[in-house]
C-alpha cells in the first residue's frame, strides 16, 4: 500500500553518516523516510536484533524510549550514537505534539520500548494513535516478543498482558478469559505468580496445561511445565520467583472436563487445616484418602485462600 507523501528529509549538509557496529564490522545506515519508525528491541539477551532494526536506530534523528537507560545500553553495545528522548506512560499531550511537529517537519523518529515489540503492554500507543491522525508514515520494524509457544498450541492464542493487582478483580478477568477456546498468554509479576496461579486453578481448573516462562533469552531463563495444579502447587512451595515472568496456558483437556466438587474431600481438609499448616494437612489427607498429594495440596490452597477470604 502507498504510504501518504511527507516532506522531505532536511539536508544534513555536514553531519557525519550514521554507522552502527555488529560482528566487529562497521555498517553505514541508509538515510530513512520521514516519520515514526516502531522498533522491535532485545527481551534480554542484546544479540537477539535484526539488521533492520540496528540501521532504524543508528538512522534515525532520535530514539523515543521507554527507559533512556535501557536503550542506551543496547545503542552502545551498537556504537550508535543517536539522540535518546524519553517517552514513557507519564509523557503528556504536548510531548507527543512536540514529536509530531519534528515529524511533519521531515524528521524520521524510531520508537522503541525497553524490551521487545513496542505498543505491546507499553506506553507507545497513544503516539502512534497520534501519528495516525496527523497522517504522519507509521513504519513497523518487527522483531523479538515475549510471547512464546512453550510447548503449547499456537493455532490460536489470545494475549491478555497483565491481569488486575487485586485478588478479586483478577479472579473475575481469569473468569471472563475461561470460555477462550484457544492457548492464553499473560505477563505477571514475580511477587504475585503464586497468587495468579492458584487463582488460575480456582477459575480455570487445575487440569490446564500450563508453562511459566522466566528470563526469557537471558542468562538465567527457565521455563518451568505442567498442569496449572501442579505449578501452583510449586511456586507456592518454592516462592516467588525474580526475574520477568510469562504465564501460558492450554486449553482444559476434552476428555478430562473439570470434576464437581467433592463435599467429603473438602471437610477433610478444611479439618486437617484448623490444625495443621496447608502441607501437613495436605499429607495427611492423601495418606488418609490414597489420594495424589499434589492434586490434595492443590485443593487445599483453594480452600485455605477462601477461608481466609471469609
Amino acid at each position: 500500500m502507498t504510504q501518504p507523501h511527507a516532506p522531505a528529509r532536511p539536508d544534513s549538509g555536514s553531519k557525519r553518516p550514521s554507522t552502527y557496529t555488529a560482528f566487529g564490522l562497521a555498517a553505514e545506515a541508509e538515510r530513512l523516510s520521514p516519520g515514526l519508525h516502531v522498533v522491535a528491541t532485545p527481551i534480554g539477551n542484546l544479540r537477539d536484533v535484526t539488521f533492520r532494526a540496528l540501521a532504524t536506530l543508528a538512522g534515525a534523528d532520535a530514539v523515543l524510549a521507554e527507559d533512556t537507560r535501557v536503550t542506551r545500553t543496547l545503542l552502545m553495545h551498537y556504537g550508535i550514537t543517536t539522540p535518546l528522548l524519553a517517552y514513557h506512560e507519564h509523557s503528556n499531550e504536548a510531548v507527543r505534539e512536540r514529536m509530531i511537529v519534528r515529524m511533519q517537519s521531515g524528521e524520521a523518529l524510531a520508537l522503541v520500548s525497553d524490551a521487545g515489540t513496542p505498543l505491546v503492554s507499553d506506553p507507545g500507543f497513544k503516539l502512534v494513535q497520534a501519528a495516525i491522525a496527523a497522517g504522519i508514515p507509521v513504519t513497523p520494524i518487527p522483531g523479538p516478543s515475549a510471547i512464546v509457544a512453550a510447548g503449547l498450541p499456537t493455532d490460536r492464542f489470545f494475549f491478555e498482558g497483565f491481569l488486575p493487582n487485586k485478588a478479586g478483580a483478577r479472579r473475575g478477568r481469569l473468569e471472563a478469559l475461561s470460555g477462550i477456546p484457544g492457548t492464553l498468554v499473560l505477563f505477571e509479576s514475580p511477587h504475585r505468580l503464586p497468587e495468579t496461579l492458584q487463582d488460575a486453578v480456582e477459575t480455570l481448573g487445575g487440569t490446564r496445561p500450563a508453562a511459566v516462562a522466566r528470563e526469557l533469552t537471558k542468562m538465567f531463563e527457565t521455563i518451568r511445565r505442567g498442569t496449572l495444579a501442579s505449578l501452583a502447587v510449586t511456586f507456592a512451595e518454592e516462592g516467588a520467583p525474580r526475574g520477568e515472568v510469562v504465564v501460558v496456558i492450554g486449553t482444559a483437556p476434552e476428555e478430562a472436563p473439570a470434576p464437581e466438587a467433592d463435599a467429603d474431600l473438602d471437610a477433610r481438609i478444611l479439618a486437617a487445616l484448623s490444625r495443621h499448616s496447608i502441607k501437613d494437612a495436605a499429607a495427611l489427607v492423601a495418606d488418609e484418602t490414597g489420594r495424589k498429594k499434589r492434586e490434595i495440596y492443590a485443593r487445599a490452597l483453594v480452600l485455605a485462600r477462601r477461608t481466609d477470604a471469609d
